[in-house]
């Protein structure tokens, strides 16, 4: 009764009727209350499924209930509290224990000697503070578990009851407040091959006893405060992740033979310096992942790194390498990310890369490279990514249809270089209209009790502690620069900014239908934004400014719903800024610089003409406030009005004089005897005065 919205409590139910019942599942509904001690009573019942539900409380105390058949409980998931009772581990069928993602503080790490069946137990995402005050000769009677999940918790130290599980082989310590060091004990651990303690504050490595062996194969250190040399003393190990730590040192110049059964090591991250050393092409041909990014390494990149068979990535990005790219990239060559950034290496793009048929994602931004186009990459159809940014290309983009092309290509970056000539469809990739996530390249941990690939990916990922290689790239899109670090399918880019492109800009075509950021700034381009750009139904960035474009602003570009940032300024565009919905949250910003343009948000909202077509408009024209002409206007008419009525009307101008004298008379009487006989002159009679 799994996935369903059932609700409410369920200690009503006389479970223990039940007596036939093998498998109970009440996951993922909406039940809620606690959860009854009845339940665990069906004599027969092997899996009890109440996880992702909102029961609240403890667990209930089971010691009278002595349950052999019940070998998988999973009550993951809730709002449960407190410490877990030992009556729990009364469960002697138990083989898996899935308390995670509760509110637990304790567990009683002293438990019955008889759960010898138990194989996994995973507590982790609680509260738990400590994991026992277990002595070490108490310690033995902790299951003896082969799979222990603590991450996500407030743990301090290194349990001390892991010294004597001569069965464990997977331990999960990752994300608690562990500091200091890790223990040498822990090499002791016979069985022990998957160690995770990353994203603790631990500073140190024990190295195990010079007569002891460990075979730990995978160890997860990243995101920890280690300093001083690399560990390398595990001679089994298949995956390293040491990133994100402050090793202060060189890479041992022994790397290759200490640890040639390797196939994925990332050491990026970190204050190494020096140099690569030769030896670390010793590595096995299972190498998939080198990750050595973001350090301060330097020198030439070795030549054989490029003739290794790797698998999947190889790495050196933010360092400060020189020399050139090894042009000695095999034939068979399978390696999909090659990622050499933001360093300072010459030369010229290899035309052996063009053997890597499987590359995906190719960056080769901030160095000194100095080529043309290299046009042989596209006969690689698997390309996603092109990053050749702020280098010294130069030359063309046209290439000839004999070398292919880029059918999968979701980003091509060639900005700050010195591109030129004219861009047309033939030069621009067809882009993917898929929207569908890119998954990165990813790695696992190998479990022997688990199909892992019959599991959807990003669920292994979650559930088994998968290890993700993610692609990053630094884009410049909105205006602004920003890190990508997963790059989904429905992202695509175009940016030749900063170059010297010149002519027209192609028409729309297929190669647009999925674009969401097109930059062709800070060029030479001349003529008309073509009206087709209106069909780029997804484009959110588009920066055309400091050309030499003309002509207006076609109107379709203010129907494109998705449009948030728009960068036309510094151009020759004449004519009245179109309107919409879109347009009216554009600043001034985005159209200054065109002296033909016009309308809002620009300051000369309203013209007395309209400009001239040929985009220079009147130099008499001001802008106007209308409101005080209106008040100028009318009293000028209603004066008019007035002094025409008595210039050619005698009746009222009569009347004017007779109002006007009394008026005066009024406020000055003594003038009527001085007027006398000259009232004929002002036509005021004696009758009228009366």
């Amino acid at each position: 009764m799994s996935g369903n919205k059932f609700d409410g409590p369920i200690d009503s139910i006389h479970w223990e009727s039940l007596i036939n019942l093998l498998y109970l599942a009440l996951d993922s509904n909406l039940l809620n209350g606690r959860i009854p001690t009845s339940i665990f009573s069906p004599p027969l019942l092997e899996e009890l499924l109440l996880s992702h539900n909102q029961f609240s409380g403890q667990v209930p105390k089971i010691s009278n209930i002595s349950s052999k058949s019940l070998n998988n409980l999973d009550l993951s998931s809730n709002n449960l509290e407190g410490p877990i009772s030992a009556s729990l581990l009364y469960l002697r069928g138990l083989r898996q224990l899935n308390l995670s993602s509760n509110n637990f503080s304790g567990f009683p790490f002293i438990g019955p000697q008889q759960l010898e069946n138990v194989k996994e137990i995973d507590l982790s995402h609680n509260s738990l503070l400590i994991c026992s005050n277990v002595s070490n000769s108490s310690s033995s009677t902790f299951p003896q578990i082969e799979i222990l999940n603590l991450s996500s918790n407030k743990l301090r130290t290194f349990p001390h009851m892991l010294r004597n599980l001569s069965r464990l082989y997977h331990m999960d310590l990752s994300e608690n407040q562990m500091q200091g060091k890790i223990p040498k004990w822990i090499w002791g651990v016979s069985s022990l091959q998957h160690l995770n303690v990353s994203c603790n504050s631990l500073v140190t490595v024990e190295a195990p006893s010079l007569n002891s062996t460990s075979f730990v194969s995978e160890l997860d250190l990243h995101l920890n405060q280690f300093q001083g040399q690399i560990p390398i003393f595990l001679p089994f190990a298949t995956y390293l992740d040491y990133s994100g730590n402050h090793f202060s040192s060189s890479i041992p110049i022994d790397i290759g033979t200490s640890i040639n059964s390797i196939s994925f090591i990332s050491l990026s991250r970190n204050k190494l310096y020096g140099t690569i050393p030769e030896s670390i092409c010793n590595i096995s041909s299972y190498l998939e992942v080198l990750d050595v990014s973001h350090n301060s390494l330097s020198g030439l990149v070795p030549k054989c790194l490029t003739t290794m068979v790797i698998s999947s990535v190889l790495n050196l990005r933010g360092n400060n390498l020189t020399g050139t790219i090894p042009d000695t990239f095999l034939e068979d060559c399978s390696l999909k990310t090659l990622e050499l950034s933001e360093n300072q290496m010459e030369g010229q793009v290899p035309k052996s890369l063009a053997s890597c048929t499987s590359l995906e994602f190719l960056n080769l931004r901030s160095n000194q490279i100095s080529d043309t186009f290299p046009c042989l990459l596209m006969k690689i159809s698997t390309l996603s990514v092109l990053v050749l940014r702020s280098n010294k290309f130069h030359g063309s983009i046209e290439c000839s249809e004999i070398y292919g092309t880029w059918q999968r290509l979701q980003v091509i970056d060639l900005a700050h270089n010195f591109f030129s000539g004219g861009i047309s469809g033939t030069s621009l990739p067809s882009l993917p209209t898929t929207k569908k996530q890119r998954l990165p390249t990813k790695f696992i941990y190998r479990s022997e009790f688990r199909q892992l690939n019959d599991l959807p990916p990003e669920t292994i990922g979650q559930m088994y502690a998968g290890k993700y290689f993610e692609e990053a790239i630094t884009v410049t899109s909105k205006g602004i620069d920003m890190k990508l670090v997963k790059i989904m399918a429905a992202f695509t880019l175009i940016d030749f900014s900063y170059n010297k492109f010149n002519g027209s800009i192609p028409e729309y075509s297929e190669i647009y239908e999925s674009l969401q950021v097109f930059n062709l700034s800070n060029n030479d381009f001349t003529g008309e934004i073509p009206s087709s750009f209106g069909d780029m139904l997804q484009l959110e960035s588009l920066d055309l400014s400091q050309n030499h474009l003309s002509g207006k602003i076609p109107q379709e570009l203010a129907e494109l719903t998705f449009l948030s940032f728009l960068n036309l300024s510094n151009n020759q565009l004449v004519g009245k800024i179109p309107t919409g919905p879109q347009f009216s949250t554009f600043s001034k910003a985005s159209f200054l610089g065109n002296k033909g343009l016009w309308g809002f948000p620009l300051d000369n909202m309203v013209v007395l003409s309209p400009p001239r077509s040929h985009g220079i408009p009147p130099k008499s024209a001001h802008k106007i406030d209308w409101d005080l002409i209106d008040i100028e206007i009318g009293f000028v008419f209603g004066l008019g009005i007035a002094i025409g009525s008595l210039f050619f009307c005698k009746r009222w101008r009569k009347w004017y004089y007779r109002v006007m004298y009394n008026i005066v008379l009024m406020i000055f009487p003594q003038l009527d005897q001085r007027i006398g006989n000259h009232r004929r002159h002002v036509y005021i009679a004696p009758r009228w005065r009366r």
